[in-house]
């Protein structure tokens, strides 16, 4: 028997599975309502097939997305017709203009996902990852020449990225999407598509509100160490959340005022948080103090899940999760590299990819739960 080399998921079988979801179904009814009369055009249920083709095939343009289609006899199947390359841009279009539709789809694949998977959104991981912009990013005309002033791709910035196997870190013109992942599926849960040059721990109260508005009961929320700000932490302990995040070395931190308690008898161990006092529990080693334990007010230096513990250091192991979920999101799904200009083309594009990613998680949760028959 020959073996097969093209992944599962990308074969035609798959992308008939995820048009005939209900979740998908009802993004394909919401925009049929939206048709006006006239020419009907090509289905609504074939142009959506084609932005799951795009991202299942890792196809980063339509141009080459419509010759696939063309030539595969299997996809032109399910899709019922070859769609023309125009007719897919002024699809974008569309979707751009009923983006909420869209989004609604989205969040109804989470939540049919959260139902499939116990557990799921419990404990998070937060990052930002760089989308280098689809335009002239070179800073000055020419070497040591004036700094160039316009650009092809005006809503992208500059900002920072961080070194990468053999890429250098250091500047880099473009967007940056800031996304909150789920620990245990490595899924995205809520994201954020922004130009470079906007600051990441801003963003974190709005992707924790996103995440429970769509129904996920976050308790742990894992950053890095660049998350290290006072507004970080509050925004986590008020939505009970606990934040898990390095220290930056503040001279605070220098002056070591973010170690326990001590005494004669050596340094203070953890007994416990109580996130209603908003205060950790710290007890003298050998009980001889009095009184023998004290409680340390939540702060940046001191937190509810201290640093000190086995808790805190196995939870912050887990946050290569959110790398792992760009990492997929860039290489497996086409996410990069980006071939569309302006942000909200940008951020069609990402959502667009994270849907197919989510829902062909959900599709292989409900196989999995179907007995194979006899």
């Amino acid at each position: 028997m020959a073996k097969t080399t093209v992944p599962l998921h990308r074969d035609a079988q798959a992308v008939a599975a995820l048009l005939d979801s209900p979740e998908v179904a009802a993004l394909i009814s919401d925009l049929e309502a939206t048709r006006w009369t006239g020419r009907p055009g090509y289905p609504i249920r074939a142009m959506v097939g084609m932005a799951l083709v795009k991202s299942l095939h890792a196809i980063p343009t339509w141009t080459r997305t419509v010759a696939l289609v063309a030539d595969h006899a299997a996809l032109r199947a399910v899709l019922g017709c070859a769609p023309s390359l125009d007719a897919c841009y002024r699809f974008s279009a569309k979707l751009r203009q009923h983006h909420d539709r869209l989004t609604e789809c989205i969040e109804s694949v989470l939540a049919s996902l959260a139902d499939a998977t116990p557990g799921m959104g419990e404990a998070v991981a937060i990052d930002g990852s760089d989308l280098p912009a689809y335009a002239n990013g070179q800073r000055f005309l020419y070497n040591n020449g004036p700094e160039r002033k316009t650009y092809s791709d005006p809503d992208a910035s500059w900002g920072h990225r961080s070194a990468v196997s053999t890429r250098k870190g250091g500047g880099f013109y473009g967007y940056k999407v800031h996304a909150l992942v789920d620990v245990a599926t490595e899924l995205p849960l809520a994201w954020r598509v922004e130009s470079a040059n906007v600051a990441e721990a801003p963003l974190v109260p709005s992707l924790l509100d996103t995440a429970a508005w769509r129904g996920f009961s976050t308790s742990v929320a894992i950053l890095d160490k660049g998350y290290d700000k006072g507004q970080v932490y509050e925004a986590c302990e008020d939505r009970n959340v606990r934040p898990i995040i390095p220290l930056m070395a503040t001279q605070f931190v220098k002056e070591g005022k973010h170690r326990p308690p001590t005494c004669e008898h050596g340094q203070w161990t953890f007994a416990g948080s109580d996130a209603k006092r908003g205060a950790s529990k710290w007890r003298c080693p050998t009980g001889a103090c009095k009184p023998a334990s004290v409680w340390v007010k939540a702060d940046r230096l001191h937190t509810l899940v201290p640093r000190t513990t086995d808790r805190w250091k196995a939870l912050y192991r887990q946050r290569g999760c959110v790398e792992r979920g760009f990492g997929r999101l860039k290489n497996e799904w086409e996410m990069l590299p980006l071939r569309v200009r302006r942000i909200e083309r940008v951020r069609l594009h990402v959502d667009l990819t994270i849907l197919a990613q989510l829902a062909t998680a959900l599709a292989k949760a409900r196989s999995a739960s179907v007995p194979l028959a006899a």
